[in-house]
């Protein structure tokens, strides 16, 4: 098996920490690891390093090779800008298409997820090969312990096998209620954003459902051949739809299956997402410095500074050298908008 980790994204959500010139990837958000280096951590027991590959943007390689010195300069597939997953994966298979054969395993995983339950999760990799080398598109389900309605849902379908299903159909991010009912049901999982296949699947699945992308893909493959892979794809890449995988491929294809975990996991995919994984105290509040706190619950304070907070409940508050977030814990989604705004004004100097 090989590992394919995605980490090119911008993390908006995290601002004002993740900026575009570290991105919430290349923070260390939980640990004294960045997050990618964790994500290379967790797979290493299984797969070697010389058989991990980072896709990520060109503006973001010097950044991959500062947190991950040892990883061979070949195995970073760049992107000449960010696009979406279906692209990013499409352009990776095709260079790996140069390097292994069609029926080698690979996962896809992102580089900012949160996996406690590192055991579990080697053990369902092995599962996701197996299942993948039967010719499988194999996507990993976590088992839902609330109605979240920030994540989108998988349905199962038939059992396989012990641990693996069909899946019946993929849920977009339901509301309150919606989510309320799948838990109600069962067999419905979050969509973890985690994949399983053999490249040889993969590819005929892209020349199956998303061919613009697979003839992008072999001109670029073109190109590599030609002239290395460092040449400049950048006129055909801007090319490729915009899609995620879910939508290009997995909502499509034949021989899709879930496995439902536990491992533990989250996306980090907010302020309040972290306060969650952190340690508080008996009142509910994390601070990452000294806190003073009278009748305030469930806050989460990131500051370098001796804090005291007063009669204040559910509040995320983030402090960098330029720029302090205040933001109500269940709004922590919206500060996304703070970055669309400052591009809006042209404030680079806090982007």
């Amino acid at each position: 098996m090989i590992a394919l980790v995605m980490a090119g994204g911008s993390g908006t959500r995290f601002w004002p920490m993740s900026r575009q010139g570290r991105p919430k990837q290349f923070l260390k958000v939980i640990s004294e690891r960045s997050m990618i280096q964790l994500t290379v951590d967790r797979l290493m027991p299984m797969i070697p390093l010389n058989d991990i590959y980072i896709v990520t943007a060109a503006d973001q390689v010097d950044l991959v090779q500062e947190h991950l010195p040892a990883l061979p300069a070949e195995n970073i597939i760049i992107e000449p800008f960010g696009m979406n997953t279906a692209p990013c994966i499409a352009l990776s298979v095709q260079y790996l298409k140069s390097r292994y054969s069609e029926d080698t395993s690979m996962i896809v995983l992102p580089a900012d997820h949160v996996i406690s339950k590192r055991d579990a999760f080697l053990l369902n990799l092995q599962k996701a090969g197996e299942a993948a080398s039967e010719g499988r598109l194999i996507t990993f389900g976590i088992v839902p312990d609330y109605p979240a309605t920030g994540y989108g849902y998988i349905e199962a379908g038939a059992m396989i096998s012990e641990g693996l299903y069909e899946v019946r159909r993929f849920k977009e991010k339901p509301d309150l209620a919606t989510a309320g009912s799948f838990l109600a049901r069962g067999g419905f999982y979050w969509n973890s954003g985690m994949f399983c296949w053999c490249i040889g699947t993969i590819s005929k699945a892209f020349e199956r459902h998303m061919q613009p992308a697979a003839e992008l893909c072999a001109k670029i493959g073109a190109v590599w051949s030609e002239q290395g892979p460092g040449a400049d794809i950048s006129t055909l890449y801007k090319d490729m739809p915009r899609v995620p995988i879910d939508i290009a491929i997995m909502e499509k294809a034949e021989r899709r299956c879930v496995i439902p975990v536990d491992l533990g996991w989250s996306d980090v995919g907010s302020w309040k997402a972290l306060w969650e994984l952190c340690a508080k105290d008996q009142q509910g509040n994390f601070s990452s410095a000294p806190l003073y706190a009278i009748d305030a619950h469930e806050n989460y304070i990131k500051s370098d500074k001796f804090t005291a907070i007063i009669g204040v409940d559910n509040l995320c508050v983030i402090e960098t050298d330029d720029a302090i977030l205040i933001v109500a814990k269940d709004r922590s989604e919206d500060v996304k908008l703070v970055v669309e705004n400052l591009k809006q004004n042209e404030l680079t100097e806090l982007l």
